[in-house]
């Protein structure tokens, strides 16, 4: 699944006439790969062997750019760096407080709420994001209620 995807983000970004280099590539198939929502620190220290020459600036850079051709969604909860989010079905997130971690979820359920704002307040609503928090099962382990 993870290759199509990339082949077409790769398309997308041809598309929109940004060069692929082999930086953009490893950053792209790090983020389809990875379920953590990683920051841009995390994509760096995972791909400096590979990229001695790469800094933490181009991994941004390149972010921005895959933010803007639609593929990445920036995640911004608090005052914790940004995760970043390969964009796929709808999905919404569920967020430890205790160690930060973003786990997805999908509620299709929730897709008539858009509708059903709309015809409640009159806006043309465009889309929706939800967040939940609580302990992850991890942080959860040793700890009673």
């Amino acid at each position: 699944m993870s290759d199509i995807q990339l082949k077409e983000a790769i398309h997308t970004l041809k598309e929109t006439g940004v060069r692929i280099t082999p930086q953009r590539h490893a950053i792209l198939e790090y983020l389809i790969q990875s379920m953590s929502h990683p920051t841009a620190d995390e994509i760096y220290k995972s791909l400096e062997g590979k990229f001695p020459n790469m800094s933490v600036a181009t991994v941004y850079n390149n972010l921005r750019v895959f933010r803007e051709a639609g593929l990445v969604k920036e995640l911004t909860y608090g005052d914790a760096s940004s995760r970043f989010d390969f964009v796929t079905s709808e999905h919404y997130h569920i967020i430890c407080e205790n160690c930060g971690k973003i786990v997805d979820f999908h509620y299709p359920g929730l897709d008539e709420v858009e509708q059903l704002a709309s015809s409640v307040t009159g806006f043309k609503v465009g889309h929706h994001r939800m967040e939940i928090y609580g302990i992850c099962p991890e942080c959860n382990k040793g700890t009673t209620h």
